[in-house]
């Protein structure tokens, strides 16, 4: 992991802070939808890991811990569209175009958070896994409203735009995968 990081993280990761409410919106009308199983199993794993995150972002860090989402519903999108063709349109296309930053960002880390990104579809956040999530229309509404309430009341916290700010945050991301 190099020291040297590309100013332009500071324009791109605000950015990506300002929208993470109305991409797991969007992420949460795939789930909705009728798009292949393999897709919403991606962007249900991604979302339940933005719950999941929820719960255990400390007071102060809320920039850290919000653009770790960011980029778990990024990585998850592109490994989407790596596996479904149909995935290559929308905002899947869109969140996968923004790993090339992620990828540059984190250099040797990024194969880290990929293999991370794979094993989420096996996790569970408040007490549901993907299968159940995914098990029928019902589970999947439920899913599916509370991801768009907290999109709904989701206000993005302050970044500051100073180069120690990336540097925390891919310390953060260094310490924090596995």
């Amino acid at each position: 992991m190099t020291d040297a990081i590309d100013p332009k993280f500071l324009e791109i990761f605000p950015a990506w802070l300002g929208q993470l409410g109305s991409d797991a919106e969007a992420l949460g009308a795939i789930v909705a939808g009728d798009s292949a199983d393999a897709v919403k199993r991606h962007a249900v794993a991604s979302l339940n890991y933005l719950f999941k995150s929820l719960d255990l972002i400390p007071d102060g860090v809320e920039d850290l811990g919000y653009l770790d989402d960011a980029f778990v519903l990024r990585v998850s999108a592109a490994q989407a569209v790596a596996e479904t063709p149909e995935a290559r349109e929308g905002v899947l296309e869109r969140l996968a175009a923004d790993v090339v930053a992620i990828e540059e960002f984190l250099g040797d880390d990024y194969a880290r958070i990929e293999g991370y990104v794979r094993g989420l579809a096996g996790g569970a956040a408040r007490g549901r896994t993907v299968d159940e999530v995914l098990s029928g229309p019902l589970s999947r509404g439920s899913f599916v409203t509370e991801v768009n309430a907290w999109a709904a009341e989701y206000a993005a916290p302050a970044f500051a735009r100073e180069m120690k700010t990336v540097l925390k945050l891919r310390a953060f991301l260094h310490a924090r995968l596995p």
